[in-house]
């Protein structure tokens, strides 16, 4: 038997796949759908401290966050430390357009920290985090 090329061992591997493709019915126009518009979502942002910023470890810090939703208004703001809630702030007037709060955290633990703020409104939806990573050092 005659050795094939590889171009040839190709397109007999392929040409069932073609011939099945062929013999479907694929002339068939997509259903026509209609999508509601998604109300846009709350925003939150960690002001400060900055992303890859250092602590020294034993002190308590502040981390200045803004949450805003023009549309139903800020509910609640939420932190979270390496995936544990930490701290929750609600907004007295419960639709506040723009919400800022200032929650504090205690460095007690060397290493790298994750931290993600989430803001909800008023209708319970809630935002993407906004995630930054903070790096606590040994005093001295």
């Amino acid at each position: 038997m005659p050795k094939l090329g590889l171009h040839t061992r190709v397109r007999l591997l392929f040409a069932p796949i073609v011939a099945c493709l062929a013999a479907c019915n694929l002339a068939t126009s997509a259903p026509i759908t209609t999508s509601t518009a998604t109300p846009a979502l709350p925003r939150a942002q960690i002001l400060s401290p900055a992303h890859n910023q250092q602590a020294i470890e034993g002190v308590i810090f502040d981390i200045d966050i803004l949450a805003s939703d023009a549309r139903a208004g800020i509910q609640r703001v939420e932190l979270y430390v390496d995936e544990q809630l930490q701290q929750t702030s609600e907004s007295e007037s419960g639709r506040a357009r723009d919400y800022r709060v200032t929650m504090n955290w205690y460095a007690r633990e060397p290493g790298w920290h994750k931290f993600a703020v989430f803001a909800y409104n008023a209708d319970g939806a809630a935002s993407h985090p906004h995630i930054i990573a903070l790096e606590v050092i040994p005093a001295g």
